[in-house]
């Protein structure tokens, strides 16, 4: 969603880099760049202002000025600036002292209320909560059948009395939950609200109904991020009209602008909290202002990253991993593991939106759009279509070994060949980092082993010195040689070419301006 202002704000302050100090007129072109990329994304014109204005002025001042790398200076203030426009710090839920916590849903038809109502559900299910999804939109033909499907994928429960499709009373319905959920030991109660595709008196009365029978902890506004500057004015009619404690981003990853995620939380206070960015159930997570500024800047979210992670892999399994990439050379790491691995890899989520993660992945968008996602599943038909000894023993799998798995895989014979090899040359590589031998191709780290550099000295090494050519200058250096072995026999020395610890110092001799310094009894040195 952010890639066309992304783009935009990253070749303004390429223009910047390598001057050692910026002019007022540079800052203020700078503005003007940054003015427009953020115009041309649909941000609220008091947003933009607001925005350049803190730039500017901070810019300007001493901060800038008096840094080393100016350019660096002001890629950190737009950072800083545009954190504080997403809402500063991250918002989280409110729950209730005495469960249940009830969550309200409301927003306009087709914001996605009920799909995100089942992604919260499976969200707080995974914080440990035991939610209830509950049916309050009976407006909408089928409203209450999705949301039941919803729930059931989501794997928590649902209170829907009503038929809905316009039969039953909404406000009861939401009464009525608190009762159930107390009853079967739900700890949150998530309110399902109906929708209009604009706004109107009655929808307004409805949804204020609600809030007044339930008393909410948290009422959160549903808006389509892609809608643009609409749900600017949306939000602040929902504010005005029935009251919201947060705002909830849906449709995240479409291709529109995103100028409704960096005006909604500066226009009405509320703060964003969750984002959904996808179809699937665990497309959902926390909003985090100071990451989102960091996607947008082209730098990354490797704490997001880190964190699904450390949801899908276990501790026990990667150190098990690690054990057998670094004995025998990675050769305990078979096919059976490379698999493993990679659906781990697939739970969390796609690919390309893990590798758009990484830092500085913005300069490869176009490859990263481009990625298959598919080719993931044709590796692993590939791999279930060996037996268990060739994946084991991968160098066993010959011309019709390969021709047999090509068939039952559904694939080229050339491509059975290249992940083979491609299995070899990544195990290969993986061994060599966990035994600390640095990334091949790349310099060697520190303390961890040897890249091409060491290597290249222990070959230097293992040659020797080197013999001249000119039969007169080798004898004068084999002469020149043997004479400093003689002298280190003779006369051998310590570190600094003084005589060695318990040696005879006696030909060291003491200037005599030095002597005349020391006491009398020395002067004999």
């Amino acid at each position: 969603m952010f890639d066309t202002l992304s783009d935009r704000l990253a070749s303004t302050f390429k223009n910047l880099r390598g001057k050692g100090r910026l002019s007022e007129a540079d800052i203020d072109a700078t503005a003007r760049e940054i003015r427009i990329a953020l115009l041309e994304a649909d941000v609220a014109l008091p947003v933009v202002r607001a925005f350049i204005k803190e730039v500017k002025t901070r810019a300007l001042g001493v901060e800038v000025s008096k840094a080393l790398n100016p350019a660096q200076q002001i890629i950190k203030i737009v950072n800083e600036e545009l954190v504080g426009i997403l809402g500063g710090e991250t918002r989280r839920l409110r729950f209730a002292k005495q469960p249940p916590t009830v969550i309200m849903l409301a927003g306009l038809q087709g914001a996605g209320k009920t799909t995100l109502a089942g992604k919260l559900g499976s969200w707080l299910k995974s914080q440990g909560h035991a939610p209830v999804l509950v049916a309050c939109d009976l407006q909408r033909p089928n409203a209450v059948n999705q949301l039941a499907v919803v729930a059931e994928r989501a794997g928590v429960a649902v209170y829907a009395p009503q038929p809905g499709n316009g039969v039953g009373d909404p406000v009861q319905v939401a009464k009525d939950s608190i009762e159930f959920a107390r009853t079967k030991q739900h700890d949150v109660v998530i309110v399902d609200t109906a929708g209009r595709l604009g706004i109107d008196a009655e929808m307004m009365q409805q949804a204020a109904d609600i809030r007044a029978a339930v008393n909410p902890d948290e009422v959160l506004f549903v808006v389509d991020a892609m809608i643009g500057q609409d749900a600017v004015n949306t939000a602040e009619a929902f504010r005005d009209g029935v009251g919201f404690d947060g705002v909830v981003l849906s449709k995240l990853d479409g291709d529109a602008r995103g100028g409704a995620a960096l005006s909604i939380a500066h226009v009405t206070g509320r703060q964003i909290m969750f984002a959904s960015n996808g179809e699937k159930l665990d497309d959902f997570d926390a909003f985090h202002p100071d990451r989102m500024a960091s996607r947008i800047l082209g730098m990354g979210d490797m704490l997001t990253l880190i964190e699904k992670a450390e949801q899908t892999f276990s501790q026990q399994e990667a150190e098990k991993m690690a054990s057998k990439l670094a004995s025998s050379k990675g050769k305990d790491f078979t096919l059976d593991d490379f698999l493993a691995q990679m659906e781990q890899v697939r739970k969390m989520g796609s690919i390309s939106k893990l590798l758009g993660m990484l830092p500085g992945m913005a300069q490869m968008k176009d490859q990263i759009d481009n990625l298959d996602e598919r080719d993931v599943d044709r590796t692993a038909a590939i791999i279930k279509s060996m037996t268990p000894g060739e994946r084991q023993d991968p160098t066993i799998i010959n011309g019709s070994r390969r021709a047999r798995i090509a068939r039952g895989s559904g694939v080229d014979v050339s491509a059975v060949k290249n992940l083979v090899e491609r299995f070899f040359e990544a195990r290969k590589m993986m061994s060599r980092m966990a035994q600390g031998g640095g990334m091949p191709g790349m310099p060697g780290i520190p303390g961890m082993g040897g890249g091409p550099g060491r290597q290249k000295k222990k070959q230097k090494q293992a040659k020797g010195r080197q013999r001249s050519g000119n039969p007169m200058k080798r004898k004068a250096d084999e002469e020149a040689a043997r004479q400093r072995a003689a002298d280190a026999g003779s006369q051998p020395g310590g570190a600094f070419g003084l005589p060695g610890a318990g040696q005879d110092a006696s030909p060291f001799e003491l200037p005599k301006e030095f002597r005349d310094m020391l006491p009398p009894d020395d002067n004999k040195s």
